[in-house]
């Protein structure tokens, strides 16, 4: 990629560099244009998700966990912080460590006033989870309780039909 030798200094050209390889799978390359990123821009976490899920299929997860760890200090916004939280639940499930991974998802017990996307997308993850651990019960009420919000979200319809199979 030419512009990432001569504008090495900019992060914006790193990000779009490990962002664009991101979605191609490539998670070697894109932690490292990632992680250069993370150094032009310290104290940046809105990277760290997908940085953290490059380290995930790589299974590297220690540095998972010292990803969610700095997010979790910087305080980012909500959707942010879902989307970490997200990755490192799943880095401990990978791990077979689905009781943990549960435990992560349920960080809140109350519903938001408005929801957003990103509660849905760790309703399903936690939901899911529970399905993987064989709580079906507790699947199932979180698969109803997204379709409630968003019947068209993923494929909740299917998991509702499957959960517990």
């Amino acid at each position: 990629m030419p512009l990432l030798g001569q504008l090495s200094n900019l992060a914006i050209i790193h990000e779009v560099a490990g962002l664009s390889m991101y979605r191609l799978g490539r998670w070697q390359d894109a932690a490292e244009q990632l992680e250069i990123a993370k150094g032009l821009k310290p104290g940046e976490v809105i990277n760290h998700p997908v940085l953290a899920d490059c380290y995930r299929a790589l299974r590297r997860y220690e540095k998972v966990d010292e990803l969610w760890q700095a997010m979790k200090l910087n305080s980012p916004s909500a959707p942010l912080l879902a989307e970490g939280r997200i990755v490192a639940a799943g880095a401990l499930a990978d791990q077979g460590e689905l009781q943990s991974a549960v435990r992560m998802m349920t960080h809140g017990n109350s519903d938001p006033h408005k929801v957003g996307e990103h509660h849905l997308r760790e309703w399903y993850v936690l939901a899911d989870l529970y399905d993987r651990a064989g709580d079906v019960a507790s699947a199932r009420r979180l698969f109803v309780k997204i379709a409630e919000n968003d019947a068209n979200f993923a494929d909740v319809r299917e998991r509702l039909k499957t959960v517990g199979e």
